[in-house]
C-alpha cells in the first residue's frame, strides 16, 4: 500500500511537534513491508544538512512551498496531493488543519483520505480573522470528508463531536523513554551546571508563554538559570521582543536543537516547564516526563488529560500562580518516575501499530 504525508514541514531535525510526530511514527509504520511511505517536505526547510532522499525506511521528496506562513502549507498541500495522485498514492494522509481544507481535492482526484488532527490552531495569537476562518474550515472539511480522522487527545475529539465524524480514532502522541547521558560538554559550553536550571521548549509564539515565563523568572529568587529552547519559524516582531527581553535578562537561548544537545538538555535539566496557552497533545512535555523531570505546566485541557498531580498545574496566564509553583517544585526534592503513564499511554509502538490498523480498513 502507497502511503504518502503531508501538512508536515518535514523530517528529520525540522521544528516543530507535527514533524517531532512524523519523525517517531512513520519510520515505525514504514517497518512493516505492506506499507511504501513517501513523505513530501517544505522546499522551504530544506537545508543542505538535511538534503536527502531516504529516512528509516521512508522515501523523501521535496517539493516547492513558498515561505510564506499565510499560504505555505496550502500551496504546498495542493502540489503535494496533486503529486500523489500522479504517483498513484492509495492514501494521502493529511497533518494539521490548515492543509486539511484540502481534502476535498483530494477525494475528488480519487484519493483515499486519512487526515490528522493535531489541534485547533486557528486559537493560536498570530492568526487574524481570514487565517482563523481558512483553518476552522480545514478543520471541518477534515473531519467531513477524510476516510478517516486521527484525534491525537481526548480534548480534540470532545471538540469535533459538532461535526458528527463517523470514523474516527484517539491515537495520541507518543514519547520514547530514553537513557539520561552523563555527558556535560556541551550544557558547560551554555555557561549550565547540571540539575541548576529551568527549561522551557517551543516555537517563539504568544501562545507558547514564554513572555509569561519570562516575567515570573524576574519575579523568582533563585539561583537557577532560565533557558528557552527553541527559535521562530518565521521571524516576528514578538519573537524578536522575546529574545530582546530574554537576553536582558540573562536567559540562555540554545536556538532549535535536536539529537545529542537536546538529549543533554532534557538530562540535566532541574525543572520542565510549560507556559503555553494552546496545545494538541504536547510532544515537549512527554519528552521532558520521559527524563523524570519535576513539571510546572498551564492548566490547560490538553495538559491537564495527561496524568499529573495537582501540584504541577497553575492557572494559565497567571504569572503569580506560575512563580508559586516554580518555587514550591524546585523546593520539593522528591523522586519522580513517570514510566508507567508513558509506556501505558504514548508508546510509538503502540501508536504505530493503531494507525496500521486505520490503513489497513481504508
Amino acid at each position: 500500500m502507497k502511503i504518502f504525508v503531508t501538512g508536515t514541514r518535514g523530517i528529520p531535525n525540522i521544528l516543530g511537534g507535527v514533524e517531532t510526530h512524523c519523525e517517531h511514527l512513520f519510520p515505525l509504520i514504514a517497518d512493516n513491508n505492506t506499507f511504501n511511505i513517501t513523505l513530501i517536505r517544505r522546499s522551504s526547510y530544506i537545508q543542505d544538512s538535511n538534503k536527502i532522499q531516504q529516512y528509516k525506511g521512508i522515501t523523501l521528496v521535496d517539493i516547492f512551498s513558498p515561505r510564506k506562513k499565510s499560504i505555505e502549507a496550502i500551496v504546498h498541500t495542493c502540489l503535494a496531493i496533486t503529486y500523489a495522485r500522479i504517483k498513484k498514492a492509495d492514501v494521502v494522509h493529511i497533518h494539521a488543519i490548515g492543509p486539511a481544507i484540502l481534502t476535498p481535492f483530494a477525494r475528488l482526484l480519487g484519493l483515499k483520505v486519512v487526515f490528522t488532527h493535531h489541534g485547533a490552531d486557528y486559537n493560536r495569537q498570530k492568526w487574524g480573522k481570514m487565517a482563523k476562518w481558512i483553518l476552522k474550515t480545514g478543520e471541518k472539511w477534515g473531519v467531513k470528508y477524510a476516510n478517516h480522522c486521527i484525534v491525537i487527545s481526548q480534548t480534540i475529539y470532545n471538540d469535533i463531536q459538532k461535526f458528527n465524524p463517523k470514523r474516527v480514532s484517539l491515537i495520541p502522541n507518543g514519547v520514547t523513554i530514553p537513557e539520561k547521558t552523563l555527558q556535560t560538554h556541551y550544557i558547560e559550553s551554555l555557561g549550565l551546571q547540571p540539575q541548576k536550571y529551568m527549561i522551557v521548549v517551543g516555537r517563539f509564539v504568544p501562545e507558547k508563554g514564554f513572555h509569561d515565563m519570562l516575567q515570573a523568572y524576574i519575579s523568582l529568587q533563585t539561583d537557577y538559570k532560565l533557558v528557552f529552547v527553541g527559535d521562530a519559524d518565521h521571524e516576528s516582531e514578538y519573537s524578536k521582543h522575546i529574545k530582546i527581553d530574554a537576553k536582558k535578562h540573562g536567559v540562555v537561548l540554545t536556538g532549535f536543537i535536536k539529537g545529542e544537545k537536546l538529549h543533554q538538555i532534557f538530562s540535566h535539566a532541574g525543572i520542565f516547564v510549560m507556559p503555553s496557552y494552546h496545545e494538541g497533545l504536547p510532544i515537549a512535555l512527554l519528552e521532558a516526563m520521559s527524563y523524570n523531570l519535576p513539571v510546572v505546566v498551564s492548566n490547560i485541557s490538553a495538559n491537564t488529560e495527561i496524568e499529573l498531580p495537582k501540584s504541577s498545574f497553575f492557572e494559565v496566564g497567571n504569572i503569580h500562580d506560575l512563580s508559586e509553583k516554580i518555587s514550591q517544585t524546585l523546593s520539593d526534592k522528591q523522586q519522580i518516575d513517570y514510566s508507567h503513564i508513558l509506556t501505558r499511554k504514548y508508546n510509538w509502538h503502540n501508536i504505530a501499530r493503531e494507525t496500521i490498523q486505520v490503513y489497513s480498513q481504508l
